[in-house]
């Protein structure tokens, strides 16, 4: 019996994952819950399950596909159940968290993507060197179809794959149609060539296959940073504070606590510190702890603290949070910023890590930054920014000392907290990092 599995709902409402790889091949035996596919969504890399027992029967979709939900991508031929044959078809097995959908469903069109247009060959001008008039072109209703390797070869080379003809299976771009575009390329005169009516020549670049401009698709997690960046910086007004501070006293802390044995092991850094700090601050500033329902015309506030980190991944920006913060000591707090900064640089965060944040935090002193002005998460009504540690001058008891220095950026949301509310929460991370022992004065 052939059943058909459908790529189902990664999460929030996802309507598209593009397949990584395939962790399977045609053929190939399966058991339930073995891992098939790794996918990547609008915000994390996922590994998908096997939903039955059986055997790979097709493989419907090729790496570096942009799938829709609830596209078939892999079919399975497993035994025959020991029921009746005139018994309905089962639904397909739903996956934890996934909500796969029945199989009766039909598989719906691909939406067209964005900015890729099919161009048509021309004698007269070399295909992967022209642009037609928009009378001319066609829109794709995905991205050119190729394997990875071929993909990266194009973009060494600096050819455009939608200006490439593919003559493999179903059009498939195959690697020598890349290198026979690259030879079109190295045999065409350098010198400026006329253009054919309603054509625009790109001018060949001084070296072969580098392309004066490189476009890079915008999709999975970057597009949906992108989204959220711009639906946060046009909906909540935002401001933000800033304080300089001599945090010398938190760098003594940090160095005495790495020679406990309790702390062995344990990566101990200065977001550390801010981390443990925003948590208790917040104890006394709840309004810094909420998100604005404008539906219901309410302010929510939360009793608990999902602390949001953000990593710089080679996918682009991630903000995994650590649920119930509030909650965590210093020793638990540094241990779990280093697994979610460290599964989101892998690729490995789950879904659930990436949603449900409250507040957050961006570290931009590990780039050597002083200061800057962070954009909220949206759906929060504050961030904060911790600069690079540096030894300067400072005012230090009537004196001038050499100390450690940092700057703190606080960005807010003014529809549900004022200036002087946030300026507050400032001061009182600030006098944690200042003094560590202003903790007992806190708790």
């Amino acid at each position: 019996m052939i059943r058909e599995f459908r790529l189902p709902d990664l999460g929030e409402g996802l309507t598209e994952s593009e397949i990584l790889s395939w962790r399977v091949a045609e053929g190939q035996a399966v058991a339930l819950n073995q891992v098939i596919a790794e996918v990547e969504t609008a915000k994390a890399v996922v590994e998908l399950p096997s939903p039955f027992a059986g055997v790979v029967a097709r493989l419907h979709e090729l790496p570096g596909t942009v799938v829709e939900v609830g596209s078939t991508i892999i079919s399975f031929d497993i035994p025959d159940p020991e029921e009746p044959a005139a018994k309905a078809p089962r639904r397909q097995p739903t996956l934890v968290g996934y909500g796969a959908e029945p199989e009766s469903a039909g598989r719906p069109a691909r939406k067209p993507r964005p900015g890729l247009v099919k161009v048509q060959p021309d004698s007269a001008v070399q295909p992967a060197l022209a642009v037609q008039p928009a009378s001319a072109v066609q829109p794709l209703l995905e991205r050119p179809r190729s394997t990875p390797p071929v993909r990266k070869l194009a973009r060494d080379l600096g050819i455009d794959l939608a200006l490439v003809t593919g003559t493999g299976p179903d059009g498939r771009i195959l690697r020598s149609d890349v290198e026979a575009a690259v030879q079109r390329v190295s045999s065409t005169d350098s010198t400026e060539r006329p253009a054919a009516p309603g054509q625009a020549v790109v001018e060949d670049a001084p070296h072969l296959g580098q392309a004066r401009e490189e476009r890079i698709p915008v999709s999975g997690i970057r597009k949906h940073t992108a989204a959220a960046m711009v639906s946060s910086a046009f909906t909540a007004p935002h401001a933000t504070v800033f304080l300089t501070l001599d945090v010398t006293g938190s760098m003594n802390l940090l160095t005495k606590l790495k020679s406990r044995r309790e702390f062995d092991g344990v990566r101990l850094t200065p977001l550390v510190l801010a981390a443990k700090a925003v948590c208790l601050a917040l104890q006394r500033h709840p309004g810094l702890n909420a998100r604005w329902d404008g539906e219901a015309r309410e302010i929510i506030r939360y009793r608990y603290v999902n602390l949001g980190i953000a990593a710089a991944t080679p996918r682009g920006l991630l903000v995994p949070n650590i649920k119930d913060a509030q909650d965590l000591g210093l020793r638990e707090l540094a241990l779990a910023i280093s697994d979610l900064v460290g599964t989101a640089r892998d690729g490995r965060t789950p879904p659930a890590a990436l949603s449900g944040g409250t507040v957050s935090i961006s570290n931009v002193g590990v780039f050597g930054v002083d200061a800057g002005t962070p954009i909220l998460n949206p759906g929060e009504a504050a961030i904060l920014a911790l600069g690079a540690v540096r030894s300067q001058p400072w005012e230090y008891e009537g004196g001038i000392a050499l100390r450690q220095v940092t700057t703190l950026s606080l960005s807010f949301d003014h529809r549900l907290v004022d200036g002087a509310e946030a300026s507050l929460f400032l001061r009182d991370i600030a006098d944690v990092l200042a003094e560590p022992a202003m903790v007992l004065a806190m708790t």
